[in-house]
């Protein structure tokens, strides 16, 4: 959506050619980054900098690679994750998650997605959520990005300092457990016997930010809803269905993890309702091959009853709100003096939705756009950063990219987008891509994987129940190996 000025500005010949990056013939600079994050982005950019010659350092809370992608059972305290005190959970996975993107669009350009041998190994073209950790797991290994990794490490401030260098404060956090009553990785009664904190403060010529976006949950406000009685919780705790046996359940969304949670309900909740603002008032629809499942327009009121009423005029007495509403983005670590901010989730300003201006390029940030396939997009950007660091990239002026971004967010206005979509792109993702490769020297977007996108997507919306096994695309999956192959060593594939 928002990327559609990509579209704009290349026709806009002047601005245009201001803001091209030409290749620099100056030597090449290294420097001591630090990258917050080890999930798909961090580990990219880890990659991308140790390639271009940096010294990185990448910090991990968790105790393996991943990031959202790994599994845990745990779910946050506060069931709609709103207390700012609470003990958070980073990953946002459910028991039953499988891809909604074919894996071949979803992997890195130089590192296919592809099924790998072995019995742990989840073969499906559309596979669960464990497959999609053990690729990104292969990464690492390939690569030798588990190295630069400190595990158990929380980033607690990174702030600029007045030389230009970067502040990171850091605390590493060991725990020691019972061994004879740990049962397996993800027992909810391992015995911590003692814990260990070491804390770290350093000086970075850079920072890039990849801490994901899907811990902070979005939650839509409904009137009446101090007074209901019922429970309300965000998807971002939702695990396994069983809690919600013969229970009514109010799921609010229309986005994939909605999609997904209530059929995975419908099999053991005595009702499903689902409701979306991006339908017509009098949407009211039951699903075929279903018989406890509703599709409502978005939510009126709720009453002190127990009674959702919903605009369609349709009543239900519910035990159970979800909100399937999305994130915010949140940096509660990054102090940059007000320099960035968010502001009804825009994250800004920043120039191509990776720099900002004023701190370019030793500030950065990886992953942020949505609706979009993350992982090529991700390697794009960290290409574009590393580059401009090393200094065979040169970036645009301050004043040239702030007035960039401002054309931006005045071209948003125009079209009405509303400031919390700054950050969709959805199907212009490819056409940044190229902007980005072209950037870059590299390769742009392979000829099969747009195609291939919006094949699935259609694909989606023709099967919404059976489209992760059922697919026509089969030539271009072919095209895709034949470009695996001829971009990739034999040994990964």
């Amino acid at each position: 959506m928002a990327l559609n000025y990509f579209l704009r500005s290349a026709k806009m010949g002047t601005l245009t050619i201001n803001l091209a990056m030409p290749h620099s013939t100056q030597s090449v600079k290294s420097h001591h980054v630090a990258v917050v994050g080890a999930g798909a982005a961090g580990l990219v950019a880890a990659r991308e900098l140790f390639r271009e010659g940096h010294s990185v350092v990448v910090f991990e809370r968790g105790n393996e690679i991943g990031g959202t992608w790994v599994y845990t059972p745990h779910v946050e305290p506060d069931p709609l994750g709103l207390d700012p005190k609470r003990p958070i959970v980073h990953s946002s996975l459910y028991s039953s998650l499988r891809t909604n993107l074919p894996r071949e669009v979803m992997g890195y350009v130089d590192f296919p997605f592809v099924t790998r041998p072995g019995k742990s190994r989840d073969p499906r073209r559309y596979p669960g959520h464990r497959e999609v950790l053990m690729y990104l797991k292969d990464f690492a290994r390939e690569f030798g990005v588990e190295e630069m990794v400190r595990f158990e490490t929380e980033v607690v401030k990174v702030r600029i300092l007045e030389n230009g260098k970067w502040n990171v404060q850091s605390k590493k956090t060991s725990c020691f457990i019972n061994e004879n009553e740990k049962k397996n990785n993800y027992n909810d009664d391992v015995d911590i016997i003692s814990k260990s904190t070491v804390e770290f403060d350093e000086i970075y010529d850079a920072v890039v930010v990849c801490n994901g976006h899907y811990t902070q949950p979005c939650v839509a406000e409904i009137p009446g809803i101090n007074s209901w009685p019922g429970k309300q919780m965000h998807s971002h705790n939702y695990r396994t269905p069983e809690p919600f046996r013969d229970q009514v359940v109010i799921l609010i969304g229309s986005s994939s993890s909605a999609v997904d949670i209530c059929r995975d309900l419908a099999a053991v909740a005595k009702e499903v309702h689902v409701a979306s603002r991006s339908v017509a008032d009098e949407t009211y629809t039951k699903q075929p091959g279903y018989d406890n499942l509703w599709f409502h327009s978005m939510i009126d009121n709720a009453c002190d009853d127990g009674g959702v009423v919903f605009r369609n005029g349709k009543v239900v007495l519910a035990g159970v709100i979800m909100h399937c509403t999305g994130y915010k983005y949140n940096f509660p670590f990054l102090d940059t003096k007000g320099i960035v901010t968010v502001d009804d989730n825009r994250l800004g300003p920043l120039y191509k939705h990776v720099f900002p201006p004023v701190l370019a390029p030793y500030l950065s940030f990886i992953g942020i756009p949505w609706k979009i396939v993350p992982f090529p997009l991700s390697e794009l950007q960290s290409k574009l950063v590393a580059g401009v660091l090393s200094g065979r990239i040169t970036l645009p002026s301050q004043k040239e990219m702030t007035e960039d971004v401002n054309s931006f967010y005045s071209t948003l206005e125009a079209s009405g987008i509303p400031k919390r979509y700054t950050h969709c792109i959805g199907e212009s993702q490819f056409e940044y891509n190229n902007w980005l490769a072209a950037q870059c020297g590299c390769q742009g977007v392979e000829k099969w994987r747009k195609p291939m996108y919006t094949a699935a997507s259609a694909n989606l919306r023709l099967r919404p129940e059976t489209y992760r096994d059922e697919w026509e695309d089969h030539d271009l999956v072919l095209e895709a190996y034949e470009d695996f192959v001829k971009h990739t060593s034999t040994s990964n594939l």
